[in-house]
């Protein structure tokens, strides 16, 4: 059996479950995963302003606590956080060592970045246009698979460091790595995979995400503790949490995380396998133990899916809020007098309000709230043109309808996200091991 812990389902996630899965809950493997496509191309764009940046914005602050508290135990850390450069990744985590005066092992694993590979008159798949016709490229990365881990879980580094890894895939290697599991063995693989998607979105499992007042009530969410997997060799697993964190695993839980993100589940496709997940059993061994077993796999595609970040223009935004009777109505002028003044200078324009109409776009109340915030969007090609809106939002408070305050503006560059397909013989991964023994008479 081995113990794999979910200590992140997304960059910008919690730190402290992580630090308490490697504290109290005997793990092998702590995975963080913390990458996805908008992700990796801001990183991207980090790495060409700064060859020594690129990794996650967090990996300092979370290694600089993990790293003191991994020393001396089993755990390995298993993450995808070395984003758009995992070399420099992997320096900064020897750098943190080196500081903290702790030995550690690192090993980066790189091979994703397919820029080079790809052509601007690729086809997009959402749109089956070509590339170039988005935008200029700053992005390209394949999503590769338990193979680019399987040599760094070989060498005896504490932390692995990768990029575009596919989410479950960080924790199918472990597996392959524990239990000698066939390359090929696609049902194996498949179970392996079922047991990655649950885990890898972190606290979706114990009920963040999940939670809906008077509906579904999840105790304690304010310390939600994330999930760890005791895992067997025939592919069977056990899902827990450390005992006294808040939330719950639950079958309904566990359910609506299975099916989170599949489009399809006769066929969740992988750089690994296709599983399917509709024999996958889920049984409640006792309150807070979930069993999940089965799942059958087909062999893996012999494409794989690149992330394509490309330049989209700049969005402007302006917000003012309007409080008390006639909210809304107030509101609402205020949003026509903006749409006159600029609306038809915007190709992608939109208003809302917030309270009203900004997620459905239409409202669904039978009477007026007391407050409503008016937010105005604009895309645009530069960040001049995009500022325009926020300046006008502000101009309201003495030209617009009565009572508005707060107002507040942004200009945000866009990064556009499409995807396409390489050959993945196209792809090589490779492995580079980096070490710092600490001096004991520091």
């Amino acid at each position: 059996m081995i113990r794999i812990g979910s200590g992140a389902g997304f960059a910008g996630d919690r730190i402290e479950p992580a630090e308490i899965l490697v504290e109290h809950a005997n793990l092998d493997y702590l995975v963080l995963e913390c990458l996805a496509e908008r992700t990796i191309a801001l990183a991207q764009k980090r790495k060409k302003q700064d060859a020594h940046s690129g990794y996650d914005v967090l990996l300092e602050k979370r290694m600089r606590s993990l790293i003191p508290k991994i020393s001396g135990k089993k755990v390995r850390i298993i993450t995808n956080m070395g984003a758009a450069n995992p070399i420099a990744g992997a320096n900064k985590i020897i750098e943190i060592a080196k500081e903290l005066n702790i030995t550690v092992k690192v090993a980066a694993v790189t091979g994703d970045d397919v820029l080079t590979k790809i052509s601007p008159d690729d086809l997009a798949w959402e749109t089956e246009k070509p590339l170039i016709e988005h935008g200029q490229i700053v992005s390209a990365n394949a999503y590769i698979g338990v193979d680019a881990l399987l040599d760094a879980l070989k060498s005896d580094a504490q932390i692995i460091i990768a990029g575009r890894i596919a989410d479950p895939s960080l924790f199918l290697a472990p597996m392959i790595h524990e239990f000698n599991w066939a390359i090929d063995d696609y049902d194996l693989l498949a179970k392996g995979t079922v047991i990655g998607h649950l885990l890898e979105c972190a606290g979706q499992l114990t009920g963040g995400y999940f939670a809906d007042p008077g509906k579904k009530d999840i105790k304690d969410m304010a310390n939600l503790g994330f999930p760890f997997a005791d895992i067997l060799a025939d592919g069977s697993a056990t899902f827990s949490k450390v005992e006294r964190t808040g939330g719950q695993i639950t079958l309904r839980t566990a359910k609506e995380q299975l099916l989170y993100e599949v489009v399809d589940p006769n066929a969740y496709i992988t750089p690994d396998v296709i599983a399917d997940f509709t024999s996958v059993k889920l049984e409640e061994i006792y309150e807070g133990l979930i069993k999940v077993d089965g799942a059958v796999g087909l062999p893996m595609p012999q494409k794989l899916k690149v992330s394509i970040g490309y330049e989209a223009g700049y969005i402007g935004e302006g917000e003012i809020s309007y409080a008390g009777p006639n909210a809304t109505a107030r509101a609402s002028l205020a949003g026509d007098i903006i749409q006159e003044r600029i609306g038809h200078l915007f190709g992608e324009f939109q208003v809302d309000l917030i309270g009203v109409n900004a997620c459905h776009r239409k409202s669904f109340r039978e009477s007026d709230p007391y407050e409503v915030r008016l937010r105005i969007a604009g895309k645009a090609k530069s960040m001049a043109e995009a500022a325009i809106i926020g300046e006008e939002v502000e101009a309201l408070y003495t030209n617009g309808p009565a009572g508005g305050g707060g107002a507040r503006k942004v200009v945000n560059e866009v990064i556009g996200v499409v995807s396409t397909f390489i050959d993945r013989d196209q792809v090589r991964s490779q492995t580079e091991v980096k070490e710092y023994v600490a001096n004991e008479t520091l």
